[in-house]
C-alpha cells in the first residue's frame, strides 16, 4: 500500500523519489483513477482551447507511466510526444502505451541534449519535486521554440509557500503568462488531500 501522506509532506531527495515511483508503478494508473485525479484530462482540456495550432513535437517531463501523455495524444494525434521520468519502471508502462516517439530515464533538472527543440513542454503533477527553479526555467527555455508554450501543474499549498508568484515574475524575462486556472481539486477522493490540497494549471509562453 502506498503511503499517501508521504505525497503531501514530500519525499525528499532524488534516490528516495525514485524508489517510490518505481515500487508504485504498476498499481500507480489504478490507484489515482481511485483517488479521482483529474489534472492530466483538464490539463488537456485546456491546451485544446488554448494553443491556436497543433505542436508538432511535445516534450512530456515527470511522463510517470503516461497519463498525460495519453491525454495529449487524443487531442493530438499527429504530434511526436517525447518523455522523461525519473522512474525507470513507469517508463515501461509508459512505452507500452505507444504514446511516445522516444522515453529516457532523467531527472527534469538535468538537461538533455535533444536534436530538436520543442513546440510544447508539460509537466503535470511533478513541479512538487522541483529543487532548483534556476535549472528548471532555464532547461525549459533551451527547450522550447520561441513562442512555444509549457504548460504545468502546481499544489497551491506550495505556491504559497514558495511565492512562487515572485518565481514566474522573476522569469519574466523569458515568459509570459498566458493561461492561470482557478484552484483545482487535486485528490479529492484521497484521505490526506480531500478539499484541502488543490492545484494550479498554468500555461506559459516563452518570449
Amino acid at each position: 500500500m502506498i503511503n499517501s501522506k508521504s505525497l503531501v509532506d514530500g519525499l525528499g531527495n532524488i534516490n528516495t523519489t525514485k524508489k517510490y515511483y518505481d515500487n508504485w508503478s504498476f498499481d500507480y494508473d489504478k490507484t489515482l483513477k481511485y483517488w479521482n485525479y483529474k489534472a492530466p484530462i483538464k490539463s488537456a482540456n485546456i491546451l485544446k482551447k488554448n494553443l491556436k495550432k497543433t505542436p508538432r513535437n511535445i516534450l512530456d517531463l515527470a511522463c510517470g507511466t503516461g497519463l498525460f501523455g495519453k491525454e495529449l495524444k487524443k487531442i493530438f494525434l499527429n504530434s511526436n510526444i517525447y518523455g522523461s521520468d525519473i522512474s525507470s519502471k513507469s517508463l515501461i508502462l509508459a512505452k507500452n502505451k505507444n504514446i511516445y516517439k522516444n522515453l529516457i530515464t532523467s531527472n527534469f533538472e538535468i538537461r538533455h541534449n535533444y536534436k530538436i527543440k520543442f513546440d510544447l513542454v508539460s509537466m503535470i503533477g511533478a513541479m512538487t519535486y522541483c529543487k532548483n527553479f534556476e535549472k528548471l526555467f532555464s532547461n525549459l527555455s533551451f527547450y522550447l521554440i520561441k513562442n512555444g508554450n509549457f504548460i504545468f501543474s502546481h499544489r497551491i499549498d506550495l505556491w504559497e509557500k514558495q511565492n512562487f508568484d515572485k518565481i514566474l515574475e522573476s522569469k519574466s524575462d523569458l515568459f509570459k503568462i498566458k493561461y492561470l486556472s482557478r484552484p483545482i481539486k487535486y485528490l479529492p477522493l484521497n484521505a490526506d488531500f480531500k478539499d484541502k490540497i488543490k492545484i494550479r494549471i498554468t500555461i506559459l509562453q516563452k518570449c
